[in-house]
């Protein structure tokens, strides 16, 4: 006959019964229970610590999941600005490099206009300035067509940069080369004393239009120059913000894996304890 369940009277109180179940084992069930728990929350903590990140499933944080996600998407947005930022500083440098050189040459044409009103000078003296005079002015019209990567660096046409993750923009003020005092500068003749006159005042107007043109190209960088370093504060501020919500706490998470790893250990024993009680039945068979 098998026996499921035998009843002893307890000691001291004829009305408690000592209950000793063979089928049930409830005391089994509830240490497989909780070892189980702490096993999962083992497995979490040992996933925490080798990925150096709290959230490794969306069940961890769902809200703060989604938060790091957009922050991520933020990042890389103002990864993006950024790139664009520094791609318009290395656009104006480019242009200045060139206005230096400009810069430089007015300077000479103006000397050889002065140079050309010499009433000393013959007209085939004057000749010869008007040859350097005439080279200058071609090197000036062929920097006008320059370009960067594509992009003309002198049409005067404004270039709108982005300049944060929402897609905002500043507006490089454009830089013309082949503008009209340029161009009138450049296309004087010197060979005579009247026109030499009227060369150097050209001239002097075409440098006073270089000196505004380079001023705007240094506000320029100097505008991009915040834009960068606004956008390289913003992103570290991110990065900070996303840390807290998904990096782990080493020392906080190690002291919890020490405690998970004693759980276990410690409901592995008492399971054993548990599934052992059902055999002292047998001693009451015997």
């Amino acid at each position: 006959m098998d026996v499921a369940q035998i009843k002893c009277p307890s000691r001291g109180d004829s009305r408690k019964e000592l209950v000793m179940v063979i089928n049930t084992n409830l005391s089994a069930q509830n240490a497989a229970s909780l070892l189980m728990q702490s096993s999962a929350n083992l497995s979490q903590s040992l996933q925490r610590l080798s990925s150096g990140s709290k959230i490794t499933s969306p069940a961890d944080d769902s809200a703060g999941l989604a938060v790091s996600m957009k922050l991520n998407a933020q990042m890389a947005r103002i990864d993006g600005a950024t790139n664009n930022v520094n791609d318009a500083v290395s656009f104006a440098q480019t242009q200045d490099g060139y206005v230096q050189q400009v810069n430089s040459a007015l300077s000479r044409m103006s000397e050889l206009s002065v140079l050309a009103q010499d009433v000393t000078k013959t007209t085939s003296d004057r000749t010869l300035y008007q040859q350097e005079f005439h080279a200058l002015g071609n090197y000036i019209n062929n920097v006008a067509t320059k370009d960067f990567n594509g992009v003309s660096l002198f049409d005067g046409n404004t270039l709108n940069v982005t300049t944060d993750s929402e897609g905002n923009t500043f507006g490089m003020v454009g830089i013309n080369l082949s503008g009209a005092t340029y161009a009138t500068a450049t296309a004087d003749d010197i060979t005579s004393l009247s026109g030499a006159q009227t060369a150097l005042t050209d001239v002097k107007a075409a440098i006073s239009q270089l000196a505004s043109d380079r001023a705007n190209i240094g506000s320029n960088e100097e505008s991009l120059s915040y834009y960068s370093n606004q956008l390289t504060a913003l992103k570290n501020n991110l990065s900070a913000a996303n840390s807290q919500i998904t990096d782990v706490d080493v020392a906080q998470e190690s002291t919890n894996y020490a405690k998970q790893n004693i759980l276990v250990q410690t409901g592995t024993a008492m399971l054993a304890q548990a599934n052992s009680l059902p055999q002292s039945v047998l001693k009451l068979l015997s």
